[in-house]
């Protein structure tokens, strides 16, 4: 079974929504002062904002075509079909949340190794809210599962 079949057949996993513009909007404003909080955080938290950093900006495209998702794996997982994104950024999200994990539940020291990966993450996110065709997304995705 392919992962986003097994996420749409989840309780809290993928689900068809009404597309929700302001909601969309919090959440890249969200990413934006998480951002910047990254910049002056220290230690194991910058690893932990960067994230939701570029999870919040993820999440906003998500809220624009009508897709909720409260599981994080399964927003992660819809990567693959989203225009623009490529194979590093899918990679950078889930290596960023694996060090999130590490840090905050199990206490590792973990360093974030390059503020500018999240800050592209984060813009490229922001050119796809621009540039997303909603209706063509929202048919792929229905075809994928």
């Amino acid at each position: 079974m392919n992962k986003l079949k097994w996420c749409f057949e989840q309780k809290r996993g993928l689900e068809f929504i009404e597309p929700n513009a302001n909601l969309s909007k919090e959440y890249i404003e969200e990413a934006n002062d998480t951002l910047e909080n990254m910049f002056v955080a220290k230690g194991k938290w910058r690893v932990i904002i960067a994230y939701y950093a570029c999870y919040n900006a993820l999440y906003s495209v998500l809220m624009k075509a009508g897709v909720k998702s409260e599981i994080h794996d399964c927003t992660i997982a819809l990567m693959s079909i989203l225009p623009d994104f490529e194979k590093e950024d899918i990679e950078l999200i889930e290596a960023l949340k694996r060090d999130r994990i590490d840090a905050q539940y199990y206490l590792k020291d973990v360093e974030l190794k390059d503020e500018s990966k999240i800050k592209a993450f984060v813009l490229k996110c922001k050119t796809l809210l621009n540039n997303l065709d909603i209706d063509e997304f929202r048919t792929i995705l229905r075809e994928e599962i």
